[in-house]
């Protein structure tokens, strides 16, 4: 018979595991990992008051146009061979690899409040473990991310002086403090995961259970 039991810890659990696993997959599709220097519409030189190209990891977005109205997003890497460099080539794979395990651990997690084990084994605890690789996955990736600022793409980004771990002119963007608010996420769900699994098996649910309650809320 399957027993629906919510408490307080693993809804929350659930609840950050999805959200982590979205902020990661928005983070990694998003051109806005890197802002380039300043730009006049003209294109020509430095200007403070002008707008900021960004590049992503694969993906970029641009003003076009004569009067340079118009703002152009897309991918710039038409292969994966086409990325700006190897070490952002790594880092897209350990990224894709922790948010691949991070969504799958999310769309688990929403059958947790009616299925708390596989094959004899805490659903909560292999999930957990897997959010903690997923999280180090992430990790490798963010730490890859800036060897790769010497590149050719990211120097006509960032001017002349660009080279790893040095952005130069450019700042760091949104997506890339996104991404590492993610990894710090899937650590804190793996954290949680224990606490879920606890709540779960606790006497009080024990009790419901043996009373015959198919539908178990705690707080």
């Amino acid at each position: 018979m399957c027993h629906v039991i919510v408490t307080c810890r693993s809804m929350l659990w659930t609840l950050l595991s999805i959200v982590v696993a979205f902020a990661e997959l928005i983070a990694y599709m998003s051109p806005d990992w890197l802002l380039g220097f300043p730009r006049s519409d003209s294109g020509a030189g430095v200007d403070p008051g002008g707008y900021r190209p960004s590049l992503g990891l694969y993906s970029r977005c641009l003003r076009v146009g004569s009067q340079g109205v118009v703002v152009s997003c897309g991918p710039y890497a038409g292969t994966f061979g086409e990325v700006a460099s190897g070490f952002w080539q790594a880092a897209m794979l350990f990224l894709a690899a922790g948010t691949l395990v991070l969504g799958g651990v999310a769309c688990i997690s929403v059958f947790s409040m009616c299925f708390q084990s596989i094959m004899k084994k805490s659903i909560f605890n292999i999930c957990g473990l897997l959010q903690a690789i997923g999280g180090l996955l992430l990790m490798v990736g963010l730490m890859l991310y800036p060897a790769g600022w010497g590149s050719e793409k990211v120097i006509g980004y960032c001017g002349p002086e660009a080279s790893p771990f040095r952005p130069a002119l450019c700042s760091l963007g949104w997506a890339f403090y996104t991404a590492i608010g993610g990894t710090l996420g899937s650590f804190l769900c793996a954290v949680l995961s224990a606490q879920a699994e606890v709540a779960t098996s606790s006497d009080k649910v024990q009790e419901e259970i043996e009373e015959g309650k198919s539908l178990i809320c705690l707080l």
